[in-house]
């Protein structure tokens, strides 16, 4: 049996009509820029997330770029972020001319741990000139919110939530995006929430910060041919946004169907007794992940990743090297065993097939062949 770990083809098949007359509609209009597809998708998606504004632009790496100048935050300016995650936060940072300071994680979550946020930021901030925190809700569950919230007001923080995997994902009943100054969103198609290229969003509810992610989006202008800013062409083409607002409607069912073969998984792994020769994912009280990724913990994790692709299962490992290993940050002058969780999560953290999709049994024979994998290798 061959497993992906995601599927496009099977969403896209279960909503073809919609999607293909949404296509065709921009078509038949002939305006593909800035239209009234982004504007509704944008007013759809701010209603979803509970802010006031939604701005979107070409990618969730520009959301992130374009949130930070937004909020002021450049050259020299202290940003406090994980270093288990994609680049692109890290690269966001970089680009505005900021310092990432790297803070690891908590390995019940993989997500920041607030309480060494505190310790970094009471022996050091004078010396990094601390500006903001770019919290990472990771593999879709959001981050300790109230605590993150607190530390900004405490030290007058920026807060950008990098939410490019968690669209939907909920702290105490509250979607993740609608705590800090900016939420930054992905539509990349592996996503929950997914168009078929590139695409991303920023929400806010501070309508000063929106009119300039409008302007920054386009060049720096307020009107045609008048530039006020520096801004740069980064906008949701109305073909995506047209994609993204038939899928909007579908996010929460096809987020409870992740939550719901999340579970499967979860009791497969107990009834085959895997539970002590693997970590599966925790979900953590008051909040709802929403399992962009299900990742498990394993010991001997890239020989159980060959082992899985010998029996036609697609797995990946997010993310095999934390980012200050990184080369192209080197010259950040971190080292091996400064961020010892997140150097164990990246050699031992292996993402199985999830997508809405995905039959029972699949998610058996991934199991099984776990199971199998385990038994050969008697860990």
């Amino acid at each position: 049996m061959k497993v992906s770990l995601l599927d496009l083809k099977k969403q896209y098949n279960s909503i073809k009509k919609e999607i293909d007359q949404a296509i065709r509609n921009v078509l038949n209009n002939g305006f593909f820029i800035l239209g009234e597809n982004v504007s509704r998708f944008e007013e759809g998606f701010a209603s979803y997330c509970g802010v006031r504004y939604a701005i979107g632009v070409a990618s969730g790496t520009d959301a992130l770029e374009l949130a930070l100048l937004a909020l002021g935050i450049g050259k020299g300016d202290g940003v406090i972020t994980t270093p288990f995650t994609f680049i692109a936060t890290v690269e966001a940072i970089v680009s505005v001319g900021a310092k990432p300071i790297f803070i690891d994680i908590d390995l019940n979550t993989y997500n920041i741990d607030t309480e060494k946020i505190k310790e970094t930021i009471k022996t050091k901030r004078g010396d990094l000139n601390i500006k903001a925190m770019v919290p990472v809700h990771l593999y879709g569950q959001s981050c300790d919110m109230d605590t993150i919230m607190r530390i900004a007001k405490k030290y007058n923080l920026k807060v950008i939530e990098d939410c490019a995997q968690a669209v939907g994902a909920e702290y105490k009943n509250r979607k993740v995006g609608s705590f800090g100054d900016c939420g930054c969103f992905s539509f990349f198609p592996s996503k929950n929430l997914s168009t078929y290229g590139d695409g991303g969003m920023v929400v806010t509810n501070d309508k000063k910060v929106a009119e300039n992610l409008r302007m920054l989006r386009s060049h720096g202008a307020r009107d045609k041919y008048h530039h006020v800013i520096k801004g740069k062409n980064s906008r949701l083409d109305e073909l995506h946004a047209a994609v993204l607002h038939v899928k909007l409607k579908y996010i929460d069912k096809w987020n409870n169907e992740r939550r719901r073969i999340a579970g499967v998984y979860d009791r497969l792994f107990h009834q085959n007794k895997l539970g002590s020769l693997l970590i599966s994912p925790k979900e953590s009280p008051d909040r709802k992940h929403i399992f962009h990724i299900y990742a498990i913990r394993i010991r001997e994790r890239d020989k159980l990743h060959l082992f899985l692709k010998e029996h036609d299962i697609t797995t990946l490992m997010h993310y095999p090297i934390p980012l200050h290993m990184e080369e192209v940050y080197k010259y950040m002058g971190y080292k091996k065993g400064d961020f010892p969780n997140a150097e164990v999560a990246a050699t031992s953290v292996l993402s199985l097939p999830m997508y809405p999709e995905l039959e029972l049994r699949e998610i058996k024979y991934v199991v099984d062949t776990i199971k199998q994998f385990c038994n050969s290798r008697n860990i």
